[in-house]
């Protein structure tokens, strides 16, 4: 099955515990203001993949210890049956990778994703593509209501696990913050620069302001319009 990508990124420190493979879905009509991804707003932008290819990068982390996967967006619920595809088939390779490693081998990765939706909007379909996650972190990002709990931009943000290991896993950081830092940064080719993480208020614009210093500039920002 094809879906629509912003991007990938491993590992990833900055949605969810441990060292972890990240997946953007692009496209997003929720337009949640102030949102720091405007770019994978757009339905027809970002790139082609299938769930298949997206699979071979989870085998090649979980292969390296990866602690878990996390899926964003954009919002990954408006490609549900994708979402389902790509999260029946991340749950079976763990659990494969658990069952060879045994009882000696590392703690089972965990299947983390992000909806904007809050559990009551959800359509019968939405909901069974969920059925591969561990836990989702549900909620419009809200600007006028920052935070500094762990994994979410606004406070109206709920952490909600699914399973026995979601829960053991994410239980422990309902109303913690953050364990580490909120951003991290990465190259993305042909100049241009990705954050990936939550930030705090003000975060963005500060580092902007270092980067200048430096003589770092930027000429276009996906957090603004």
């Amino acid at each position: 099955m094809e879906l629509r990508l912003d991007g990938t990124h491993y590992p990833l420190e900055t949605l969810g515990p441990g060292k972890r493979l990240g997946v953007w879905f692009q496209g997003c009509s929720l337009a949640c203001p102030g949102c720091m991804s405007r770019h994978t707003w757009d339905p027809e932008a970002g790139s082609a993949a299938t769930v298949s290819e997206v699979l071979a990068l989870w085998q090649a982390a979980l292969a390296d210890g990866a602690d878990g996967l996390t899926v964003s967006g954009g919002e990954p619920l408006q490609q549900a049956a994708a979402l389902a595809e790509l999260l029946a088939g991340a749950a079976r390779l763990r659990d494969g990778a658990r069952r060879r490693a045994g009882s000696a081998g590392p703690h089972p990765a965990d299947v983390l994703v992000y909806t904007g939706y809050e559990p009551g909007e959800l359509t019968p379909g939405q909901r069974s593509a969920l059925g591969g996650a561990d836990a989702v972190i549900t909620g419009r990002f809200r600007v006028a209501e920052p935070t500094r709990l762990a994994w979410r931009g606004s406070a109206n943000q709920r952490i909600v696990p699914l399973t026995p290991l979601g829960a053991a896993r994410y239980v422990p950081y309902l109303t913690r913050e953050s364990p580490g830092p909120r951003l991290q940064t990465g190259p993305a080719g042909n100049g241009r620069l990705r954050l990936y993480g939550v930030p705090l208020r003000g975060e963005l614009v500060e580092l902007e302001k270092r980067l200048g210093q430096g003589g770092i500039g930027f000429t276009e920002r996906s957090w603004r319009p």
